[in-house]
């Protein structure tokens, strides 16, 4: 099913059981880069989750710092990274500026993360600005690569809108954290009214909720109609503009207001991020209380989503109100920061996963079958039962950080959090694992150093 944006350029609006048909990825990079940067994310993730319960009660040197960005900049900024360097030039219509450059990102991410990671587990800070220098350098990579890919597709839409304001973001958080490295071992903010935990507040909310929420946002008002085959009704657009409007202004007060001090500035800020997100949430559930195709494991995953786009922000405003410039509860309450990781980037991520990795792999090995031989749709080359298992998983350690956040528990059951959730992301990494060796074309090798082709993309 095609539509037209109102600009000349034609919208693709697949069904969920014919999109292998109708989406032309040549734009696009590479199976074998995409895979790479899921291969890194998912690694990365249970990495941290291994060190998360291993320093339960008994932190060693920084490493909740180190376990926070493993996380976040290790799966879930890799992911978003693969994701739009696979997403935006399909969805825009251009070619990808450079697939080198996608490839290379992935890795100077990786590199400088695993030195950031061990500098701070050892507590040895000297170097941390080398390992940054990579991370930086990795993320810069990115921003220029899609930045160049999205100056093909102006006019932008609403999708393309929140990328550019994302890509944005990743600037800036870059520039915030280097400064905040540095400072381990040249004391930057000394003597200055700019405290070193103002900064570091003013960090996780641009690298947060204005780099990945935003990439979010953006992503499921395509992926939401994409899934649901629900269009948008007028309510729906409401909400895209207002949030369109009110986020990135939240966004912006709430950084400003940590940065600087000022309590007032930051309530404005908490006031929009979370009635956005929130918006956000009603705006999924609707489209899923809409749906036109059977549930599938990306919607119910979504719906996850949705709820808990809703929870957090009920959960959070009054705390924010109360303390917007509290540096313990920058990304939530301790008992609605759980709810955000993993209810929402967590269940983003994977239910994109279940889509992206083997929607790829079957293009690539079964699509030029089709009319010669019998070929297995996209649904069936991953194991339904682990992808139930995961979801479990996954919901239960979002509910067990959850509580353990909420009310005094023992500590096995504050343990029993990160386990899950580790457990969870290892079952994903097993029922992706498989599909890639079961079906993909690609060897080990070929997947951390990916062929890449040799032609030049339109604007090289």
């Amino acid at each position: 099913m095609f539509g037209d944006d109102g600009r000349g350029r034609t919208i693709e609006r697949p069904r969920m059981r014919t999109l292998t048909q109708e989406v032309d990825t040549d734009r696009g990079p590479p199976l074998a880069v995409t895979l790479q940067h899921v291969l890194l994310a998912v690694a990365l993730a249970l990495a941290g989750q291994l060190l998360a319960a291993a320093t339960v009660g008994n932190p060693i040197g920084l490493s909740g710092i180190a376990v926070s960005h493993l996380f976040l900049a290790g799966f879930v900024g890799i992911t978003i990274m693969g994701a739009m360097t696979q997403f935006v030039p399909v969805w825009s219509g251009v070619a990808l500026h450079s697939q080198r450059l996608a490839a290379l990102e992935a890795w100077l991410v990786a590199a400088g993360l695993a030195g950031f990671v061990a500098s701070m587990v050892a507590a040895e800070l000297t170097l941390l600005h080398v390992a940054g220098t990579l991370l930086v350098a990795g993320i810069w990579v990115f921003v220029y690569n899609v930045a160049r890919t999205l100056w093909q597709a102006r006019p932008l839409d609403v999708t393309e809108a929140h990328f550019v304001i994302a890509l944005a973001a990743f600037l800036v958080l870059t520039v915030l954290g280097y400064l905040l490295s540095l400072d381990f071992t040249q004391p930057l903010f000394t003597g200055v009214s700019v405290t070193r935990p103002a900064v570091a507040s003013a960090h996780a909310t641009v690298a947060v909720f204005g780099a990945f929420v935003t990439t979010v946002f953006g992503a499921l008002y395509q992926l939401g109609e994409m899934f649901t085959q629900a269009d948008d009704d007028r309510l729906d657009v409401v909400i895209q503009r207002v949030e369109l409007l009110a986020y990135p202004v939240g966004v912006l007060a709430l950084a400003t207001g940590r940065l600087l001090g000022h309590a007032t500035t930051a309530r404005v800020g908490v006031v929009l991020v979370t009635g956005a997100v929130a918006l956000v949430g009603v705006y999924l559930a609707r489209k899923l209380y809409r749906m036109r195709t059977e549930l599938s494991t990306v919607l119910v995953r979504y719906a996850v989503v949705a709820v808990a786009m809703v929870a957090w922000a009920a959960v959070t405003l009054p705390a924010w109100l109360a303390e917007p410039a509290n540096r313990l509860t920058v990304l939530g309450t301790v008992a609605s920061e759980p709810i955000l990781l993993v209810g929402v980037f967590g269940f983003v991520v994977v239910g994109t996963l279940y889509h992206i990795v083997p929607f790829l792999v079957w293009l690539e090995t079964y699509s030029d079958r089709i009319g010669y031989e019998s070929v297995p749709m996209v649904e069936d080359l991953y194991d339904t039962r682990l992808a139930r298992v995961d979801l479990l998983l996954l919901f239960a350690g979002t509910l067990l950080g959850a509580v353990a956040g909420a009310i005094e528990v023992p500590a096995a059951v504050e343990l029993a959090g990160p386990i899950a959730v580790g457990l969870g992301l290892a079952v994903v990494a097993v029922n992706l694992g498989l599909v890639v060796a079961r079906h993909g074309p690609l060897s080990p090798r070929g997947l951390l150093i990916p062929p890449l082709s040799t032609e030049r993309s339109e604007d090289a």
